[in-house]
C-alpha cells in the first residue's frame, strides 16, 4: 500500500489480494489489501497532509505544474500501465495503450483547469462587493472500478488534486497495480506525501471503512448502482458529498433512414468494445421496424467477424472478461433469456478451441424475440450481449428507450437532425450521441440520470465536484 510517500506491507491479519490474469487463470501477484487500521491511517496522513500550508496555499500555476509532469511520468511509464491493466482485467492492448494516453490527458487538462479557473464576483445589491471563492472539502475518498482502472483513477485523482484536496484511492481489488503505480508517479512528480493514498482492498471492508471514516468529507466513486446505493446512505447520515457514476443500461437508435453499415458498426463497437464492460455500453438497440431484418442481418455479420483473442496479440477485437465469476455471471444471465424464450441469434456461449479454453473469454452475443419488459432488457449485463428491439413510431420509441431504472447515455442514427435533437432532448440521459458513440472529451460534464448516478464528472464541474463554494462580502463605505 502507499501511505503517507512510503510503499508499506498490508496487515498481517488481513489476506493480500491475488491478481489473477483472465486471459490464462494464472496469478500474476499478490497485493496487500487495506484492513480498517491501515484505512484509517491513510485518512489521517492525508487530513494531515491536506491541512499543510504548502499545499493549502500553493499557487494554481505551482500545482498545475505537479500535475503536467504526472501527465509526463504517465506518457514515460506507458507501455508498463498498459500492461499492468491489460493483465489485470484482461483489455486488448491497443485499448489499454489509449486509455493510458487519456489518462494523460486528463492530469493535464486539470492542469490548465487549475491554472485558469478563478473565483466569482457577483452581482451586489447593495453597499458590499460580494463574490464566491471555491475550497476543497480536504480529505477525498476515491473508489474505483475494474473495467477502466487508467482513466477512472485519472478523472478522480486529477481534479480533487486540482481542487487542493488530499486523496485516500481504493483501487478495485481486481485492478489494484494501476493505482499503486500512479501512486509512486505522483511522488516522483513532486506532490507532496500524504496528499495521494492508495489502499487496495475489497469494497466490504476497505471501502466500507473509507466511506464511514469521519474525516473523509467527500466520496467519489464509479461502480454498481446497488453499491453505490449504500454510498449514499452512508453520506445522507454523515451529511456528505458523493460523486456517484453508477449502471447503465443504454438505448443505441437506429431509424430507417441512417446510414446502416455505419450505424451497425458503431452499435458493435458500442457494446462488444471492451468486452462490454463499459457503463455506457449500448446494450439495447432499437431498430425502426421497416428495416429491423436488415440490421439485424449485417449486426450478425460483424458480430461473428470480430477477433475473440487473447488480450496481446495484434488485431485482436475482444479479450477476456475481466474474471471469471463475472463471465459465469454474464453467461447465466444469457442463458435465462434463453430459458425464457429469447432467440440467440449470434454468440451465446464460449468460443470454442483449446487455446483460449483457460481464459474467462464470451463471445460477442445478439439477443433478439424480447421486448423491452424482459428482465435481460432491462437488468445491466456488464458483458458483450445486445439486445435486439423493434419500434414504430418516435413516441413509441422514446416511451420504451426511457422505460428503465438508469439513464446514463444513449445514442441516435437517422440523417434527420431536426429528429435527432428532438429525440435526444426527449431521452432521459446524461449524454446522448447523435451519429456516432462513444466520443468522450474530458472537457465535457459526464453523469447519468435517474439510478445511474449523482453529480458530473469531467470538465471544469469535475473540478467543482471536489470542491465548495464560499461567499464573501467586502463592505464599501458610501460616497
Amino acid at each position: 500500500m502507499l501511505i503517507g510517500g512510503q510503499m508499506i506491507p498490508g496487515d498481517a491479519a488481513t489476506a493480500p489480494l491475488v491478481s489473477v490474469n483472465p486471459a490464462d487463470g494464472r496469478v500474476n501477484h499478490e497485493v496487500a489489501a487495506a484492513g480498517t487500521d491501515a484505512i484509517d491511517r491513510a485518512v489521517r496522513d492525508a487530513a494531515q497532509a491536506a491541512t499543510q500550508r504548502s499545499w493549502r496555499e500553493m499557487l494554481p500555476p505551482q500545482r498545475a505544474r505537479i500535475l503536467s509532469r504526472i501527465a509526463d511520468l504517465m506518457e514515460r511509464d506507458g507501455e508498463n500501465l498498459a500492461k499492468l491493466q491489460m493483465i489485470e482485467n484482461g483489455k486488448v492492448w491497443s485499448e489499454c495503450t489509449a486509455q493510458v494516453k487519456s489518462a494523460a490527458a486528463t492530469f493535464r487538462y486539470y492542469a490548465g483547469v487549475c491554472e485558469t479557473t478563478g473565483s466569482e464576483l457577483t452581482p451586489s445589491r447593495g453597499a458590499y462587493l460580494s463574490m464566491t471563492v471555491y475550497e476543497p472539502y480536504g480529505v477525498v475518498g476515491a473508489i474505483t472500478p475494474w473495467n477502466s482502472p487508467l482513466t477512472m483513477e485519472a478523472q478522480k485523482v486529477a481534479p480533487a488534486l486540482a481542487g487542493g484536496n488530499a486523496i485516500v484511492l481504493k483501487p478495485s481489488e481486481i485492478t489494484p497495480s494501476t493505482g499503486l503505480a500512479l501512486g509512486q508517479i505522483a511522488l516522483e512528480a513532486g506532490l507532496p506525501p500524504g496528499l495521494l493514498n492508495v489502499v487496495p482492498g475489497t469494497g466490504q471492508q476497505a471501502g466500507a471503512a473509507l466511506v464511514e471514516h469521519p474525516l473523509v468529507r467527500m466520496v467519489s466513486f464509479t461502480g454498481g448502482t446497488e453499491s453505490g446505493r449504500r454510498i449514499a446512505q452512508v453520506a445522507a447520515r454523515k451529511l456528505m458529498s458523493v460523486g456517484l457514476e453508477l449502471g447503465g443500461k443504454s438505448p443505441h437508435i437506429v431509424f430507417d433512414d441512417a446510414d446502416l453499415d455505419e450505424a451497425v458498426e458503431a452499435v458493435a463497437g458500442g457494446i462488444f468494445e471492451g468486452s462490454g464492460q463499459s457503463c455506457v455500453a449500448g446494450s439495447r438497440m432499437f431498430v425502426q421496424r421497416t428495416v429491423y431484418d436488415a440490421v439485424m442481418r449485417k449486426l450478425v455479420d460483424v458480430a461473428c467477424s470480430l477477433r475473440v483473442d487473447m488480450p496481446d496479440v495484434p488485431g485482436a477485437q475482444m479479450g477476456p472478461m475481466a474474471t471469471f465469476a463475472h463471465r459465469d455471471r454474464v453467461e447465466a444471465m444469457v442463458e435465462s433469456a434463453r430459458a425464457e424464450g429469447a432467440q440467440i441469434i449470434a454468440g451465446g456461449s464460449r468460443p470454442q478451441g483449446e487455446r483460449l479454453a483457460g481464459g474467462a473469454f464470451y463471445q460477442p452475443t445478439v439477443i433478439a424475440g424480447i421486448d423491452n419488459s424482459a428482465r435481460i432488457a432491462q437488468q445491466e449485463i456488464f458483458g458483450p450481449v445486445l439486445c435486439m428491439l423493434p419500434f414504430d413510431s418516435e413516441e413509441d420509441l422514446v416511451a420504451q428507450a426511457n422505460g428503465t431504472a438508469y439513464g446514463l447515455a444513449a445514442g441516435i442514427w437517422t440523417a434527420d437532425y431536426r429528429r435527432g435533437w428532438r429525440v435526444a432532448r426527449a431521452l432521459e440521459a446524461g449524454t446522448v450521441w447523435i451519429n456516432t458513440y462513444k466520443q468522450l472529451s474530458i472537457s465535457t460534464p459526464f453523469g447519468g440520470f435517474k439510478e445511474s448516478g449523482l453529480g458530473r464528472e469531467k470538465g471544469i464541474t469535475g473540478m467543482r465536484l471536489y470542491q465548495q463554494p464560499k461567499s464573501i462580502y467586502l463592505g464599501m463605505p458610501r460616497g
